[in-house]
């Protein structure tokens, strides 16, 4: 147990190179990232990161950037700099914004959730990558196999349906998430029911907008049908405040306001934010969502990850009448296929025995 959960800046980095990006010696490696000035990434991380991968022979070239830009697309000098790289490691919001096309890398860019050298030390950042990525394969087969999905929360959240299975599209093969911290999303579409709205709407991290957030000051019931918002109710000023927010963002970048694309948890029970959420509500929906205690909808724009996201809470996410996930905690008995990633990465048990409980409130 303490060689899992203890502070280990150095194994977390090797995850990250080794196991994550399969890096060589000889590799040309960028690390892009972001001034810590903005609050949102520490500088050690990327330097513990560098210094390994120098130890390991790489040629490594450090990147500072600023904060991601409305337009979501990556600056010529940072796509220039990509292509003259074998390997591309963001610790910076510009990757997250482009984690489906940032394009010209020789391999996948590496986006790293783990935003300072306490989450690159912890457990969240150097258990073994490839058991999550295991664990990732063997729910997105539990979740594509339900004939029945219900989600539940303790704030009344009540939908049910059924996955719809997206057809096949081309692999998204230009960015990596470390560490993995979810599964593949479940489309709407078979969907209906109501989504309790607690806290905060935040960005999905798809563009920037301001403001980023807007806090709900009472709950506000999504009533929804398939890929529909039908409405909004609750308190009237917290839903008019919601029905201006999504007007706004969905004006601003010409978009389907009333749109959810789809949803899914975290799995990652190391996934610990110690801050406050209310302090950097944009920060906080964007690094603890890996946390199994939240599943967050992507809404406002009829693509993934759309605009606007939702987070439910301590979910319980039942299959054909069986809960799989109940507040943050995995039925590890739930079918072979996970029983199978257990038996594969015995220590995933003790992990999952003792989960980072702090999301942020």
């Amino acid at each position: 147990m303490d060689d899992i959960y203890r502070q280990d800046p150095d194994k977390g980095a090797d995850n990250l190179l080794i196991n994550c990006a399969g890096v060589h010696a000889g590799d040309r490696l960028l690390i892009v990232h972001e001034d810590p000035a903005l609050g949102w990434y520490d500088r050690e991380a990327p330097q513990a990161v560098a210094a390994r991968a120098r130890k390991l022979g790489l040629a490594v070239t450090m990147l500072e950037v600023q904060g991601p830009s409305q337009t979501g697309a990556l600056p010529p000098e940072i796509l220039d700099a990509i292509a003259a790289h074998d390997q591309t490691i963001f610790f910076a919001r510009l990757g997250d914004q482009n984690r489906f096309s940032p394009g010209g890398a020789a391999k996948p860019a590496i986006m790293s959730y783990a935003l300072d050298a306490e989450m690159l030390g912890s457990a969240y950042g150097h258990f073994p990558y490839a058991a999550f990525v295991d664990l990732k394969d063997a729910l997105n087969d539990t979740m594509d196999s339900a004939a029945e999905i219900h989600i539940g929360c303790p704030n009344g959240t009540d939908l049910s349906g059924h996955p719809v299975i997206a057809p096949a599209k081309a692999v998204d093969v230009t960015i990596k998430r470390f560490p993995m911290g979810i599964y593949k999303p479940v489309m709407a579409a078979g969907f209906s029911g109501k989504v309790a709205l607690t806290r905060h709407l935040t960005p999905t991290g798809s563009r920037s907008y301001s403001p980023a957030s807007i806090p709900l000051r009472d709950t506000v019931w999504a009533y929804m049908d398939g890929n529909r918002i039908n409405s909004f109710e609750g308190a009237p000023a917290t839903v008019s405040a919601v029905e201006e927010h999504y007007s706004r963002i969905a004006e601003k970048f010409g978009i389907d306001p009333m749109y959810v694309d789809s949803w899914h948890s975290g799995l990652h029970p190391a996934c610990r934010y110690a801050a406050a959420a209310d302090d950097n509500p944009d920060r906080w929906s964007n690094s603890a969502f890996p946390n199994p205690r939240i599943l967050h909808f992507h809404t406002c724009g009829a693509y993934s990850p759309g605009e606007i996201c939702w987070m439910v809470f301590d979910p319980v996410i039942t299959l054909d009448g069986k809960a799989l996930w109940e507040a943050g905690h995995l039925d590890r008995g739930f079918n072979t296929h996970i029983i199978s990633v257990f038996e594969k990465w015995p220590d995933l048990q003790l992990l999952f025995d003792y989960p980072a409980r702090q999301i942020g409130f």
